[in-house]
Protein backbone atom coordinates (compact mmCIF):
# COMPACT_ATOMS: atom_id res chain seq x y z
CA UNK A 1 0.00 0.00 0.00
CA UNK A 2 2.80 2.40 0.83
CA UNK A 3 4.58 1.85 -2.46
CA UNK A 4 1.42 2.85 -4.31
CA UNK A 5 1.23 6.24 -2.58
CA UNK A 6 1.64 8.15 -5.84
CA UNK A 7 -1.34 6.33 -7.31
CA UNK A 8 -3.56 6.97 -4.29
CA UNK A 9 -2.77 10.71 -4.40
CA UNK A 10 -3.32 11.00 -8.17
CA UNK A 11 -6.72 12.59 -8.75
CA UNK A 12 -6.82 11.59 -12.43
CA UNK A 13 -7.26 7.91 -11.50
CA UNK A 14 -10.84 6.95 -10.69
CA UNK A 15 -11.97 5.26 -7.49
CA UNK A 16 -13.01 2.19 -9.48
CA UNK A 17 -9.49 1.81 -10.88
CA UNK A 18 -7.94 2.30 -7.46
CA UNK A 19 -10.37 -0.27 -6.05
CA UNK A 20 -9.29 -2.80 -8.69
CA UNK A 21 -5.64 -2.08 -7.90
CA UNK A 22 -6.16 -2.79 -4.20
CA UNK A 23 -8.05 -5.99 -4.97
CA UNK A 24 -5.46 -7.24 -7.46
CA UNK A 25 -2.17 -6.01 -5.97
CA UNK A 26 -2.68 -5.85 -2.20
CA UNK A 27 -5.30 -8.38 -1.11
CA UNK A 28 -3.85 -11.44 -2.92
CA UNK A 29 -0.58 -10.99 -1.03
CA UNK A 30 -2.48 -10.82 2.24
CA UNK A 31 -4.73 -13.78 1.39
CA UNK A 32 -1.90 -16.17 0.52
CA UNK A 33 -2.79 -19.59 1.98
CA UNK A 34 -5.87 -18.18 3.73
CA UNK A 35 -7.61 -21.53 3.22
CA UNK A 36 -5.55 -23.03 6.03
CA UNK A 37 -6.07 -20.30 8.62
CA UNK A 38 -7.97 -20.90 11.82
CA UNK A 39 -10.08 -17.79 12.27
CA UNK A 40 -11.16 -16.70 15.71
CA UNK A 41 -13.05 -13.51 16.40
CA UNK A 42 -9.79 -11.67 17.15
CA UNK A 43 -8.36 -12.53 13.72
CA UNK A 44 -11.60 -11.54 11.97
CA UNK A 45 -11.43 -8.12 13.64
CA UNK A 46 -7.80 -7.72 12.58
CA UNK A 47 -8.65 -8.66 8.99
CA UNK A 48 -11.48 -6.12 8.97
CA UNK A 49 -9.15 -3.50 10.44
CA UNK A 50 -6.55 -4.14 7.74
CA UNK A 51 -9.22 -3.93 5.05
CA UNK A 52 -10.54 -0.63 6.36
CA UNK A 53 -6.99 0.71 6.67
CA UNK A 54 -6.43 -0.11 2.97
CA UNK A 55 -9.68 1.53 1.87
CA UNK A 56 -9.05 4.65 3.96
CA UNK A 57 -5.51 4.87 2.64
CA UNK A 58 -6.77 4.49 -0.92
CA UNK A 59 -9.34 7.27 -0.50
CA UNK A 60 -6.98 9.54 1.42
CA UNK A 61 -9.30 9.67 4.43
CA UNK A 62 -7.51 10.82 7.56
CA UNK A 63 -8.14 9.17 10.91
CA UNK A 64 -9.15 12.54 12.31
CA UNK A 65 -12.07 12.74 9.90
CA UNK A 66 -15.15 11.28 11.49
CA UNK A 67 -16.11 8.83 8.75
CA UNK A 68 -17.72 5.54 9.62
CA UNK A 69 -16.56 2.30 8.07
CA UNK A 70 -20.00 1.82 6.55
CA UNK A 71 -19.84 5.18 4.76
CA UNK A 72 -16.45 4.32 3.30
CA UNK A 73 -17.61 0.89 2.14
CA UNK A 74 -20.68 2.45 0.55
CA UNK A 75 -18.60 5.09 -1.21
CA UNK A 76 -16.39 2.44 -2.79
CA UNK A 77 -19.24 -0.01 -3.37
CA UNK A 78 -17.86 -2.95 -1.41
CA UNK A 79 -20.45 -5.66 -0.86
CA UNK A 80 -18.34 -8.52 0.48
CA UNK A 81 -15.87 -7.97 3.31
CA UNK A 82 -12.44 -9.54 3.36
CA UNK A 83 -13.16 -11.68 6.42
CA UNK A 84 -16.20 -13.16 4.65
CA UNK A 85 -13.98 -13.91 1.65
CA UNK A 86 -11.52 -15.74 3.89
CA UNK A 87 -14.36 -17.75 5.46
CA UNK A 88 -15.70 -18.76 2.05
CA UNK A 89 -12.21 -19.81 0.93
CA UNK A 90 -11.87 -22.00 4.01
CA UNK A 91 -15.22 -23.67 3.35
CA UNK A 92 -14.43 -24.20 -0.34
CA UNK A 93 -11.08 -25.76 0.54
CA UNK A 94 -12.76 -28.08 3.04
CA UNK A 95 -15.18 -29.25 0.35
CA UNK A 96 -12.32 -29.76 -2.09
CA UNK A 97 -10.27 -31.84 0.36
CA UNK A 98 -13.28 -33.82 1.58
CA UNK A 99 -14.08 -34.98 -1.96
CA UNK A 100 -10.63 -36.47 -2.45
CA UNK A 101 -9.93 -40.18 -2.23
CA UNK A 102 -10.20 -41.70 1.22
CA UNK A 103 -6.47 -42.46 1.67
CA UNK A 104 -5.38 -38.89 0.93
CA UNK A 105 -3.20 -37.40 3.68
CA UNK A 106 -4.98 -34.04 3.43
CA UNK A 107 -8.35 -35.67 3.99
CA UNK A 108 -7.08 -37.63 6.99
CA UNK A 109 -5.66 -34.47 8.57
CA UNK A 110 -8.78 -32.39 7.89
CA UNK A 111 -11.07 -35.04 9.34
CA UNK A 112 -8.91 -35.33 12.44
CA UNK A 113 -8.02 -38.98 12.00
CA UNK A 114 -4.33 -38.50 12.76
CA UNK A 115 -3.25 -40.59 15.71
CA UNK A 116 -1.45 -39.23 18.70
CA UNK A 117 -2.14 -37.45 21.95
CA UNK A 118 -2.98 -33.84 22.46
CA UNK A 119 -0.85 -31.64 24.67
CA UNK A 120 -1.94 -30.47 28.09
CA UNK A 121 -4.04 -27.40 28.65
CA UNK A 122 -7.14 -25.91 27.15
CA UNK A 123 -8.03 -27.39 23.80
CA UNK A 124 -7.29 -24.93 21.03
CA UNK A 125 -9.76 -23.93 18.39
CA UNK A 126 -9.11 -26.24 15.49
CA UNK A 127 -9.54 -25.61 11.81
CA UNK A 128 -12.43 -28.08 11.72
CA UNK A 129 -14.18 -26.28 14.59
CA UNK A 130 -14.72 -23.23 12.39
CA UNK A 131 -16.12 -25.44 9.64
CA UNK A 132 -18.58 -27.00 12.09
CA UNK A 133 -19.63 -23.63 13.50
CA UNK A 134 -20.08 -22.06 10.05
CA UNK A 135 -22.19 -24.95 8.75
CA UNK A 136 -23.92 -25.66 12.04
CA UNK A 137 -23.43 -29.40 12.14
CA UNK A 138 -20.99 -32.15 12.98
CA UNK A 139 -17.84 -32.84 11.00
CA UNK A 140 -19.35 -36.05 9.64
CA UNK A 141 -22.38 -34.11 8.39
CA UNK A 142 -20.13 -31.47 6.80
CA UNK A 143 -18.14 -34.19 5.03
CA UNK A 144 -21.36 -35.83 3.83
CA UNK A 145 -22.68 -32.50 2.52
CA UNK A 146 -19.42 -31.72 0.73
CA UNK A 147 -19.63 -34.97 -1.22
CA UNK A 148 -22.12 -33.27 -3.53
CA UNK A 149 -20.30 -30.30 -5.06
CA UNK A 150 -23.51 -28.46 -6.00
CA UNK A 151 -25.03 -28.76 -2.51
CA UNK A 152 -21.77 -27.67 -0.89
CA UNK A 153 -21.49 -24.62 -3.16
CA UNK A 154 -25.04 -23.61 -2.30
CA UNK A 155 -24.28 -24.04 1.41
CA UNK A 156 -21.07 -21.98 1.13
CA UNK A 157 -23.01 -19.27 -0.71
CA UNK A 158 -25.65 -19.19 2.03
CA UNK A 159 -23.04 -19.02 4.80
CA UNK A 160 -21.07 -16.21 3.15
CA UNK A 161 -24.22 -14.23 2.36
CA UNK A 162 -25.24 -14.57 6.02
CA UNK A 163 -21.78 -13.30 7.00
CA UNK A 164 -22.12 -10.43 4.55
CA UNK A 165 -25.48 -9.48 6.06
CA UNK A 166 -24.06 -9.68 9.59
CA UNK A 167 -21.23 -7.29 8.72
Amino acid sequence: MDRLKKIWKNRNITKATKNRLVQTLVFPIFLHAAETWTLRLVEKKKIDALEMWCWRRMLGVSWTEYRTNISILQEIGIKKRLSALVQSRILKFFGHVSRRESDSIERLVVQGKVEGTRGRGRSPMRWTDQIKSAVGGSLHECTRLSASREKWRMLVGRVTSALKDAL
